[in-house]
């Protein structure tokens, strides 16, 4: 594993332990040359999935795309990197558990915003409003309102 401060490809392992509920193994490392430490997480490598985006071209599922939306989304809102990181797991585990090779983007989104909407409601408008493409104010006056009466 390289160091991601010094870029020296000789670290060792301090300490490993099951992370993210048994899905993932953290390992915490240090740097034989500069001795900083780092934590890496491996997680069981899944069967590629590909997307089929709105314009029905296809690319590889890709973590990092959707957790870039989720943090966007939940920007200056109390949710953590943890929760966060959660509902990418909950997200992977649902889409392989379909045992589908493709998956239309619009079944990813709508996986996300049933669970931003129950973890931060604001964070779901927000991902709502770009994923569901809210045309006016009217369109985004109306999801606050389904929001509000469910409570």
């Amino acid at each position: 594993m390289r160091c991601p401060f010094c870029n020296f490809d000789d670290t060792k392992v301090i300490d490993s332990r099951p992370a993210d509920e048994q899905n993932a193994i953290r390992r915490r490392r240090e740097c034989a040359k500069c001795g900083k430490r780092f934590t890496t997480y491996e997680r069981l490598e899944r069967f590629p999935m590909m997307v089929i985006k709105k314009d029905e071209t296809r690319e590889a599922y890709d973590r990092t795309k959707a957790e870039k939306g989720i943090m966007l989304a939940c920007h200056k809102r109390p949710v953590s990197a943890e929760q966060v990181s959660r509902l990418l797991d909950d997200l992977e585990n649902q889409l392989f558990n379909t045992g589908e090779k493709e998956i239309p983007v619009s079944m990813i989104s709508e996986i996300i915003m049933d669970r931003l909407k129950e973890l931060d409601e604001v964070a779901y408008v927000r991902f709502a409003s770009v994923n569901r493409e809210f045309k006016d104010v009217e369109t985004f006056g109306e999801e606050i309102m389904k929001l509000l009466k469910k409570k």
